[in-house]
């Protein structure tokens, strides 16, 4: 894959890089950030980033570097949707459209052309770091809607991924406001879609993991009893037999606070993994 870098920073040894690639999954530029340690990489992490986020909020954000640096894995964070177009309600509300795209292929007018965001990350991302960097052993962890994306990923496509986590992750989008309007919008009124791309349903349909999930969710969270519904998800993978520890943290919200608080958790269980 050719790729085009924007900016590069050198941090702890390292360089985080901000770079570009014409996508053939959203026919689109897409922007991605990736963090290199200084040593030969042998495996690496996807981050899929929450609603209104881009390439950069982890990068610049989370802390995860540190933690990286003196490890052989990198980490890579795609952009959160397609960019620069002008489809229908697009830019009309932050969850939904651009910086929403939940990591699916839509089928909706439209949309179906360009937010196909599950082939992105499965395809392009995880091709670009076979491809490039020569990666093979590959984890992916989110936020939020990403942590919905690592969810559904890992559950489904279970062979390409290492190790799964998350923080914050809406485990349940056809229960919750925010996956019921994104899902109509991208999939219309295909419930069988909707389903298949719902973490505590897939668990439910005996879709689940050989290996432990891990989860951190702030019992602070403004989110957490209307959107993110973490219970649904733990029930699921009690009755279905998917092995899960989920550390609800009190005092912590649905912010980049929380993770920077919990990421050296995080890290250290997908390089255990991974190694």
């Amino acid at each position: 894959m050719i790729f085009e870098i924007r900016k590069e920073h050198k941090q702890f040894g390292g360089k985080v890089v901000f770079a570009s690639h014409e996508s053939k999954s959203t026919k689109t530029l897409m922007n991605f950030a990736y963090f290199l340690p200084n040593k030969p990489v042998k495996s690496a992490i996807i981050w899929l980033s929450g609603l209104t986020c881009t390439d950069e909020n982890f990068i610049t954000k989370a802390g995860a570097q540190e933690f990286l640096k003196d490890s052989d894995t990198m980490i890579i964070c795609p952009d959160t949707s397609p960019r620069g177009l002008d489809l229908a309600c697009e830019h009309d509300s932050y969850d939904f459209g651009s910086g929403a795209g939940f990591y699916i292929n839509a089928q909706t007018e439209g949309y179906k052309d360009h937010y196909n965001m599950y082939d992105y990350i499965k395809y392009e991302i995880v091709g670009l770091l076979k491809s490039e960097f020569k990666v093979d052993n590959i984890s992916i962890m989110g936020h939020s809607m990403g942590g919905h994306g690592a969810l559904i990923l890992g559950l489904k496509e279970k062979e390409l991924f290492t190790s799964v986590s998350a923080f914050s992750p809406i485990v349940h989008p056809t229960a919750c406001s925010w996956g019921q309007k994104a899902f109509k919008g991208y999939f219309g009124k295909d419930q069988k879609l909707a389903m298949e791309h719902d973490a505590t349903e897939l668990v439910k349909s005996g879709v689940k993991r050989s290996d432990e999930i891990l989860i951190h969710q702030g019992l602070n969270d403004e989110f957490l009893e209307k959107e993110l519904l973490s219970d649904d998800f733990i029930s699921a993978c009690q009755e279905y037999g998917q092995k899960l520890t989920l550390n609800k943290e009190d005092g912590y919200d649905h912010s980049y606070y929380f993770i920077s608080s919990f990421i050296e958790e995080h890290i250290k269980f997908h390089l255990k993994a991974l190694t």
